[in-house]
């Protein structure tokens, strides 16, 4: 229930530009929403599970987090349009529109785009729901520490963080 409030609190808080763009998103691919918002519940309950808050801040756990979320929002999509395209493209859509509305600084959302793709690649890859943890674990070890937007070009195939898990 607190995930869901959580959402209303933060559509609350959308100007009305915004909120036509999210309708319209909506509006053109409603077969992707309950896919899409059970993935975001899964993603975050694997990461509280995991991770506690540690997964809130911009560390190699967020990574982690934001890679799973664009996985399984791709992986969900897919088994109810069995098109590997149109999944990824709409977990795209979606987590970019996320990015877009979301408070960040410049280079919290250039850390979040990049992981966000490294999921997307992932599913397009071929891995499977239940090896995806472990891989994002190895990649999270694996995770390259940026402190310019620049920087996330050095790691076109590894997640990407800001400051040290604590």
């Amino acid at each position: 229930m607190g995930r869901i409030m959580a959402i209303w609190a933060r559509i609350k808080n959308l100007k009305f530009k915004q909120l036509l763009v999210l309708a319209q998103l909506s509006i053109q691919h409603p077969t992707s929403i309950l896919p899409t918002y059970k993935a975001t519940k899964n993603s975050m309950a694997i990461c509280d599970r995991r991770f506690g808050n540690a997964h809130h801040k911009d560390n190699e756990t967020n990574a982690f987090r934001h890679a799973l979320w664009n996985f399984l929002i791709a992986e969900y999509c897919f088994r109810g349009n069995d098109s590997v395209k149109k999944s990824v493209n709409w977990a795209k859509r979606i987590t970019d529109l996320h990015e877009r509305l979301s408070p960040n600084e410049l280079l919290a959302k250039t850390m979040d785009l990049h992981n966000n793709q490294q999921g997307r690649v992932l599913f397009e890859e071929g891995i499977k729901e239940e090896q995806i943890v472990s891989v994002l674990q190895q990649k999270m070890k694996k995770a390259l520490k940026i402190v310019s937007p620049e920087d996330a070009k050095k790691a076109p195939q590894q997640l990407i963080y800001i400051a040290h898990e604590r």
